[in-house]
């Protein structure tokens, strides 16, 4: 122009294929998004992996009980563990963990972190976001994370169960199981007993992570600690374990029936059908709520150490994570 003003040029025109650049706060949040569900998986597989291993031998000695006619009692569970352990040695106890492995590490990671984006999205919708969520989203977001982790993680669950019950010359590893079960019945046999799981997932995880998160709430607003202890940990995740498996345990019955019908002789076509023929051969209580002492045994155990692991876990990383140790 020749009078030393530079004249204001207009917004420059996107070559093709160019993408503006994302704003830096909408980068940071994405990134935080991702750096949070990184440390929640790896927190919740952590969690499972050591809480499964810690009962495992329980977890198979009440499978057995499950799924046989055998009457169960405190005195024939320790028998049955004694004689297996003379029987195979004691690293016999923990058979089938190495499928359970195989199922409960992504189950866990699944079930943690989609727990932690269901709360966060249910708090953005009820306007709670930061904070505790209300009883019902905070039910909902429980039974949710618990229904996503078992639809992703079935056969892995069934193929356990099947290793859990027959003896080591059946099957000889966890490829071996779903070779011979998709060869000699079909791969739908992979789906045996799904619709029961996921009805007994809903309970069980929706009140699990309910009673964990509330007794967590309730411990802040009385003590004003906003982290519990590892001992209180233990205590709210045992209360949650004892709660949701005592309220889904006939749909857990059920299930192991329908998984493992295709190696103990029986024949279950249907929910309704199964636990009919439970009850006539068994009984109400004997039949359906076989093994639920023991269960209140492992299930306080099993969900406390894995919560209270998750919880620890997660923080451990997250502190790790700000001091820049994780490329994440």
């Amino acid at each position: 122009m020749g009078n030393g003003v530079q004249e204001h040029q207009g917004p420059r025109a996107l070559a093709q294929g160019e993408v503006l650049p994302r704003p830096p706060a909408v980068q940071s949040e994405g990134f935080k998004q991702s750096h949070t569900m990184v440390t929640s998986l790896l927190s919740g597989a952590f969690a499972g992996a050591v809480a499964k291993t810690t009962v495992a031998p329980l977890d198979r000695t009440k499978i057995i009980f499950q799924v046989s006619s055998n009457r169960f009692s405190a005195k024939e569970a320790y028998r049955l563990i004694y004689r297996t352990y003379l029987q195979d040695g004691f690293l016999s106890l923990w058979r089938g963990n190495s499928a359970t492995m195989v199922r409960v590490i992504p189950y866990a990671a699944i079930q943690f972190c989609a727990h932690e984006q269901y709360k966060r999205l249910l708090g953005e919708y009820y306007g709670f976001q930061g904070k505790a969520l209300p009883p019902l989203p905070r039910l909902l977001a429980g039974s949710l994370a618990g229904t996503t982790a078992a639809m992703i993680t079935y056969p892995l669950d069934m193929v356990r169960a099947r290793m859990a019950v027959t003896p080591k010359e059946m099957y000889s590893n966890i490829m071996h199981v779903f070779v011979r079960i998709s060869r000699e019945e079909g791969l739908k046999t992979l789906y045996r007993g799904f619709t029961p799981t996921i009805l007994g997932v809903i309970p069980y995880a929706g009140l699990s992570f309910f009673t964990y998160e509330t007794l967590k709430k309730l411990h802040a607003e009385r003590s004003g600690r906003s982290q519990p202890y590892s001992y209180e940990r233990l205590a709210f995740g045992a209360c949650a374990g004892l709660i949701g498996q005592s309220a889904s345990y006939p749909l857990d019955v059920v299930r192991r029936r329908m998984q493992t019908a295709g190696v103990t002789g029986h024949t279950y076509g249907s929910i309704a059908g199964t636990m009919r023929d439970i009850v006539a051969e068994e009984g109400l209580v004997r039949g359906l709520y076989k093994g639920l002492s023991m269960n209140w045994v492992k299930g306080p155990v099993a969900v406390g150490v894995s919560f209270t692991t998750f919880d620890l876990t997660h923080i451990l990383l997250r502190k790790l994570q700000q001091r820049g140790y994780f490329p994440w």
